[in-house]
C-alpha cells in the first residue's frame, strides 16, 4: 500500500502520467496478487479429480493452506523456518525411480504432498514456492544443485539471499537447521537457478534465462493446471 501511495503521487506530478495511472497500478497489483491467487478449494477439487480420495493427503494440503494463511505477515527469516520445518516434516524422503518410476521427476508441491514423499528436489521446490507466495522475492531465492560431500551424490538445497552480495542461508532436508552457506562444508555448490535466471557459484550475474530449462518450463505447467498462479516462477 505505501509503495502505491508514493507512485501514485509522484505520477500526479507528471503532465502526461494521470491518463496513463490506472493502468499502471493495475499492473502493479496484478504483478503483486500472482501469488495470492491461490484458491486451495479449487486445488482441492482439482486434486480430488485427479486422484480420487486423498485420504490423509487432504489432511497435509489443509496444513499447508493454513500455513500460508498464518505466516504472510511473519519475519522473512520466520518465514524460512516455518517453511523449512513444514516440508521436512510433511514429506519423506523417497527417490524418484520408487516415488515416480522416473529416474528424475520434478514434482509440484502439491504433487509432493499427495504422495507425502519427495526426493531432494521436491523439497526444495516446495519450499521455494511456498516462500514465493509467502512474499519472498524470486531474486533472494534460489534453488541450488550442490554435491553433498559426506554421500559423495548430487543434492538439491533452497538457498536465500538476503541481499545480492549476502551469504546466503541453506534450507536442507537433510540438516533440519537453516544454516549459512558457510557452515555448510559438507555441499559443493555446481549451479543454482530461479525465475531470474541460472547462476554459476559465486556469480551474483545471471547465466542464461530459465526459459531454456526444459523441466522448469514443465514445473510451472503443471502448478498452472493444478489450480496455481505462478507466473514465470
Amino acid at each position: 500500500m505505501y509503495l502505491r501511495q508514493r507512485i501514485q503521487g509522484r505520477l500526479r506530478r507528471l503532465p502526461l502520467a494521470r491518463a496513463g495511472l490506472s493502468l499502471l497500478l493495475a499492473l502493479l497489483v496484478s504483478i503483486a496478487s500472482v501469488y495470492a491467487n491461490w484458491d486451495f478449494a479449487v486445488v482441492l477439487k482439482n486434486a480430488e479429480a485427479r486422484y480420487g480420495n486423498l485420504g490423509e493427503a487432504k489432511e497435509r494440503i489443509v496444513a499447508w493452506s493454513d500455513l500460508i494463511n498464518a505466516s504472510g505477515e511473519l519475519p522473512e527469516n520466520e518465514k524460512l523456518s516455518v517453511v523449512n520445518k513444514f516440508f521436512n516434516r510433511e514429506l519423506r524422503f523417497v527417490d524418484d525411480l520408487r516415488n515416480w518410476r522416473q529416474e528424475d521427476y520434478w514434482a509440484t508441491p502439491l504433487e509432493a504432498l499427495v504422495k507425502g514423499a519427495g526426493d531432494c528436489e521436491d523439497y526444495s521446490i516446495a519450499k521455494y514456492f511456498t516462500l514465493r507466495r509467502l512474499g519472498i522475492p524470486s531474486e533472494k531465492l534460489r534453488i541450488t544443485y550442490v554435491k553433498a560431500l559426506n554421500y559423495n551424490q548430487a543434492h538439491m538445497v533452497l538457498t536465500y539471499y538476503s541481499s545480492p552480495t549476502s551469504q546466503p542461508l541453506v534450507l536442507d532436508n537433510l540438516i533440519g537447521d537453516i544454516r549459512p552457506a558457510s557452515q555448510r562444508k559438507d555441499l559443493l555448490p555446481v549451479y543454482s537457478f530461479n525465475a531470474e535466471g541460472l547462476y554459476l557459484p559465486g556469480s551474483t550475474g545471471k547465466r542464461s534465462d530459465t526459459k531454456k530449462l526444459s523441466r522448469w518450463q514443465d514445473l510451472l505447467k503443471k502448478m498452472n493446471a493444478e489450480g496455481f498462479a505462478v507466473g514465470e516462477g
